[in-house]
């Protein structure tokens, strides 16, 4: 018998083993392709470029990021990154939370499943070309316009509230599925409860559903606010004039060619993305998902 439990116990920590071995590869992957490539990218933040040649001078100076701080245009910009980011998490949630209802104590488990492809289906489509469908919603003489002109109402057109629209519209679906979640967890028992002892709507959903449903709004707003704060393709397509911050990124890269100062910028998302990290960390929201 012991001879029987012993070889069980072996085979057992050799089979973690073996799983041990096939996860560290994507660990591997993980800790040298990306944080090495961060790394690098933090590294050649502190070189810059010759004016005169061009060439990358590989000297150690602050100077990229002695422009970012002192520079009020790109204060200005990280400004308008952070609170078009915002913005989009805001209209995001509100817009999820009643689907997400809807399909979590509405709708029937058959439908339910339907309702979930429904709002993965535009994850299946090309981000340019969703994108470019919304230039021509808000182009002039576009869908919009057409829409407004019986009325005599002027549409905003391209700008801060197109690029805030679109990447409301993108990043929905990252919003909706953990919010579903979280509401599918909620008891019905609970909402039965609160409508015996005579709470309105509005109270049940103030002191029930929203505290639970909690976690799973941060969840969503982990992906919402890190992609809005890190695209630059939308703000091309329908932002006008408008740059965010990673567009400062992409214009010095491929337009001005300051790779130095392109890797400073990128830092500027990176730790605004990292800080909202430390701040739902610390609520404590994270341990209840």
């Amino acid at each position: 018998m012991s001879i029987a439990a012993n070889t069980s116990a072996w085979l057992h920590r050799h089979r973690r083993s073996r799983l041990a071995i096939l996860l560290s590869a994507p660990m591997l992957w993980l800790v040298v392709a990306y944080l090495g490539s961060l790394a690098v990218m933090f590294i050649s933040a502190f070189w810059s470029i010759d004016t005169f040649t061009g060439s990358l001078v590989r000297r150690f100076t602050t100077d990229n990021f002695h422009t970012l701080i002192t520079e009020s245009v790109y204060r200005t910009i990280a400004i308008r990154s952070l609170v078009v980011a915002s913005l989009v998490t805001i209209v995001d949630a509100i817009l999820a939370m009643p689907i997400a209802f809807f399909m979590a104590k509405v709708l029937s488990p058959r439908y339910r499943r339907i309702m979930v492809a429904v709002v993965l289906l535009p994850l299946w489509a090309s981000y340019l070309v969703k994108a470019y469908a919304w230039r021509t919603i808000f182009a002039d003489g576009g869908v919009l316009a057409w829409l407004a002109a019986p009325f005599k109402i002027h549409t905003p057109g391209f700008g801060l509230g197109a690029t805030t629209v679109v990447l409301a519209y993108l990043w929905l679906p990252y919003m909706i599925l953990p919010m579903f979640a979280g509401l599918e967890r909620l008891p019905d028992s609970l909402l039965e409860a609160s409508s015996d002892l005579g709470a309105s709507a509005w109270r049940t959903f103030r002191s029930i559903v929203l505290p639970i449903t909690y976690p799973a709004f941060i969840a969503g707003s982990i992906f919402t606010f890190s992609l809005s704060m890190g695209d630059y393709i939308t703000v091309k397509i329908v932002g006008g004039k408008t740059q965010l911050f990673a567009n400062v990124v992409y214009d010095n890269i491929g337009i001005a060619g300051n790779l130095p100062f392109a890797a400073a910028a990128a830092m500027v998302p990176i730790v605004t993305i990292l800080g909202y990290l430390l701040l739902v960390r610390r609520s404590g929201a994270l341990n209840n998902l």
